[in-house]
């Protein structure tokens, strides 16, 4: 790069400079005149909204007059605080930016060394290297920041206030001001003299629209909305005619020339300013229709109960709310049994309708889906009114539909009967005494038939107490009841293992039943994922029971096989493939097959387990059989106090117990059985065998699950103690709650030991990890290709496996031997490749 003389390298930065000097201008002028604008903007922005028109003359005045030494105090205040920038400021402030400061340095001169020509030379060099770095000035943009110097951002409230008033406001609403000095209505006749505004329901969506603005004669706008008039002048000269509000106009009296008119478009009509320069419009008041709902198809029913109901709605400007009204539909019911009685009254369930959350709500489908398994609706004919309202508060309903409200399907039987005696109850009051009758019918004989112990005890404290009750049933009290019959009900329903494979039972039959009727594809696949979900719960249910009591051994019919399962889900997948193809008749097999497969399946855990050896297997089945003579003892409890009742009402003392001989102690004589030892006795033997056991050598000995389970059976053997001295009281109601708690924590506390074992027992390497299914009899003779023993190299045998009950049993041993050696990896690699060659094939 060629050298640069000083004069050049000034003339270069000269924009520079100049742009500087702007700069500075623009950065002081700006601090000292902030406060002037932003009460300009304030004042500006506050006429544009029209606020002057609103209050009175005197309060305009006055607030003009604060504005007006407002702007002259900050116009004082910036005058002082502003000085003019010089060129040479800029140059300064330019030169100040560059290393060195170049430009100060080109306008120096030599003090000393003038006549020296080395001293020069090197002054020279100085001078040309400064100029080189002058003439790459840029200019220095301004520093236009005020946050310091207006910590409130006052500039910025006024001017967002400006912003919206230009945007909502009208910049010919400054011109009023004109009006509100003296003689300022002669300078009217150069100006609009009146000004009028039509603003839509905001609901509408629609802008507001300055009137002003419009040359049309007609307008069409929605009905509701508002028409503002402003009339400027002397009183009289411009006058104001509408027939659109239906009220009669107010002229002003208080000899003002502002005259404001607000009122509401509600039906067509004229509005007409009749004076100088006046106008008139034929306005059309566009109606709001109502809104409309429909019912999409038939209502639907999820598995887990719940109800839903396609719906669709539209209105002219959006949908705010929608409620749907279910109300009992009387006349369509079957009044017998419980419902035989006068029913209790029930306001109508009132359930909000699902609304889109984002988008448009002028015209949607959605699906209102809620859970009523609960309510006495449920299961009963009802009327379904759906309705939605819309922005304008008008509703539109559809029309009443006349439904069976779903709600969740309880199969197990007793929990059936559990569901209709909550039901009956909760029909009326009055149905107690026959529910306690059918709920004493159903417990009379347990044996059996229920299964599940906990629900059982439940269920029996819920029976006394609505059997001393039933005469004066309160309706909080009736409620709590049907809250506790509906717990016990999901109990028996879904709680145990016997439940469990009994659904899975239930799903394989409707199935079986729908392949031969030939249903529908929708119905095969709803049966087919109820049949999954009840395999999935029955297969949790086998592992869960085989925690709790580790030596338990399950109808072990199986030959030769064990099944994972991911294999049972394969031959769902299988199955509902020869479904969806139409192979109804290999469908029926392959469910046949399915179906003797449940039959006898079974979990085993640990080698020698069946045989019960160990002293922790010991100790589990002592609790056990605690655990049944405890239940014994309670069902005997339970039938004394039972005949009891029985007797007080056949006209027996009170207080005197069955078979209590007059003048007999409580306690004594009574509930005799199991060698003529009476109920206290016997639970004093339990306790005592308790006590023992907790004594001797239970599982986890040291663990957590050891100490919990020890602390549970602690607390067993308190409730006995409880329910001893209770017995001998004659007190049966509450020896009965004592032995239901001792109960609960018996099985708490196998629970926890059954963990500890079972803990122990992988740490020792005695069990299995896992459970397998479906493990073959040890004593089998041949194998599942029926081949005697010493025939292993024969491919088949001497017997027809396509003859006989048992061709489907057979067909799936194969299978499953096939596929337990495809999966034993040790086998030679040609006969892995033929085995699956033959899972390809069947």
């Amino acid at each position: 790069m060629a050298d640069i003389e000083p004069k050049d390298a000034l003339q270069r930065i000269s924009r520079s400079v100049y742009l500087t000097h702007a700069g500075l201008w623009a950065e002081r002028v700006c601090r000292a005149s902030w406060p002037l604008w932003t009460v300009l903007i304030a004042v500006l922005a506050t006429l544009i909204f029209g606020l002057q028109d609103l209050v009175r003359v005197e309060v305009v005045w006055a607030v003009g007059a604060i504005s007006l030494i407002l702007i002259m105090t900050t116009l004082l205040w910036g005058g002082r605080r502003f000085h003019a920038p010089t060129r040479g400021e800029a140059m300064v402030r330019l030169d100040s930016r560059m290393p060195g400061r170049p430009i100060a340095a080109l306008m120096d001169s030599q003090a000393i060394g003038e006549d020296d020509p080395a001293s020069l030379a090197v002054w020279q060099a100085h001078k040309l290297r400064m100029a080189a770095r002058a003439a790459k000035a840029k200019a220095v943009e301004p520093d236009l920041r005020l946050s310091a110097r207006d910590p409130f951002a006052l500039r910025y409230v006024a001017l967002t206030a400006f912003v919206m008033a230009l945007l909502f406001g009208s910049i010919w609403r400054v011109t009023s001001v004109s009006a509100l000095a003296p003689g300022g209505a002669n300078a009217l006749a150069a100006g609009p003299t009146w000004e009028g505004w039509a603003q839509p329901p905001t609901y509408t969506g629609k802008p507001t629209i300055y009137l002003n603005d419009i040359d049309l004669a007609e307008l069409s706008l929605p009905i509701g909305s508002r028409l503002q008039f402003r009339l400027y002048g002397e009183v009289g000269a411009l006058t104001l005619t509408e027939t659109v509000s239906g009220s009669a106009a107010v002229a002003p009296d208080d000899g003002s020339q502002s005259v404001a008119r607000d009122f509401v478009l509600n039906s067509s009509g004229t509005v007409a300013i009749e004076g100088p320069g006046g106008r008139s419009w034929s306005l059309t008041a566009l109606p709001d229709a109502a809104p409309s709902i429909t019912v999409e198809g038939e209502i639907g029913r999820e598995a887990d109960g719940r109800f839903k109901q396609s719906f669709a709605a539209k209105d002219d400007y959006g949908i705010v709310a929608g409620q749907v009204s279910i109300a009992l539909d009387l006349p369509a019911t079957d009044r017998r049994y419980g419902l035989a009685s006068e029913p209790e009254p029930r306001d109508p369930v009132i359930l909000d309708l699902p609304l889109p959350l984002t988008g448009n709500r002028a015209e949607f489908t959605e699906t209102l889906i809620d859970d009523l398994s609960e309510h006495v609706f449920a299961n009963l004919p009802v009327t379904m009114v759906f309705a939605a309202t819309d922005a304008a508060g008008q509703e539109g309903t559809a029309a009443p539909v006349a439904v069976t409200l779903p709600a969740k399907r309880f199969f197990d039987p007793l929990a059936a009967a559990l569901i209709e005696m909550r039901r009956d109850l909760l029909w009326t009051r009055t149905n107690a005494p026959r529910a306690v009758q059918v709920l004493k019918a159903v417990t009379n004989k347990p044996e059996n038939f229920i299964r599940n112990e906990r629900a059982y005890l439940r269920l029996r404290v819920v029976m006394r107490q609505l059997d001393s009750e039933k005469a004066s049933l309160t309706p909080e009290r009736r409620d709590e009841v049907a809250a506790e019959l509906w717990q016990i009900a999901l109990l028996v329903e879904e709680g145990d293992l016997a439940s469990a494979m009994q659904r899975l039972q239930r799903a394989q039959d409707q199935l079986d039943e729908a392949i031969r009727n030939g249903a529908s594809p929708e119905e095969i696949d709803r049966l087919m994922q109820e049949l999954r979900e009840a395999l999935n719960n029955y297969m949790r249910e086998l592992a869960e029971e085989s925690q709790r009591n580790p030596d338990s051994q399950l109808s072990q019919n199986m030959e030769g096989m064990q099944m994972s399962g991911d294999q049972l889900q394969q031959m769902l997948d299988e199955l509902q493939k020869l479904m969806e193809e139409g192979r109804t008749a290999e469908a029926q097999e392959l469910m046949e097959m399915l179906r003797q497969l449940m039959e006898n399946m079974q979990v085993t855990q640990g080698q020698g387990q069946g045989q019960g050896q160990g002293q922790g297997n010991q100790a589990m089945r002592d609790l056990n059989e605690t655990l049944r003579d405890q239940q014994g003892l309670s069902d005997d409890a339970f039938r004394d106090l039972q005949d009891g009742q029985e007797g007080n009402e056949s006209g027996q003392e009170p207080g005197q117990q069955p078979g209590q001989q007059p003048g007999q102690q409580p306690g004594e004589g009574q509930g005799q059985g199991q060698g003529g030892r009476s109920l206290a006795e016997r639970q004093q033997d339990l306790r005592d065998r308790l006590g023992q056991l907790g004594r001797g050598n239970l599982p986890g000995e040291g663990s957590e699950r050891g100490e919990s389970g020890r602390q549970e059976l602690d607390r067993a053997g308190r409730a006995m103690r409880e329910a001893e001295d209770a017995l001998r009281e004659g007190d049966l109601p509450g020896a009965l709650d004592r032995q239901a708690e001792a109960m609960e924590a018996l099985r708490q506390g196998m629970r926890d030991f059954g963990e500890a074992l079972a803990e122990e027992q992988r740490q020792q390497g005695e069990g299995q990890q896992g459970e397998d299914f479906g493990r073959a009899d040890p004593n089998s003779q041949r194998d599942p290709l029926g081949r005697e023993p010493g025939d292993s190299a024969r491919i088949g045998s001497d017997r027809n496996m396509l003859q006989g009950e048992d061709v489907y049993r057979r067909a799936q041993d194969l299978l499953d031997e096939i596929r337990r050696r495809t999966g034993d990896q040790s086998r030679p690699n040609s006969e892995l490749d033929y085995l699956k060659r033959l899972l390809d094939l069947f």
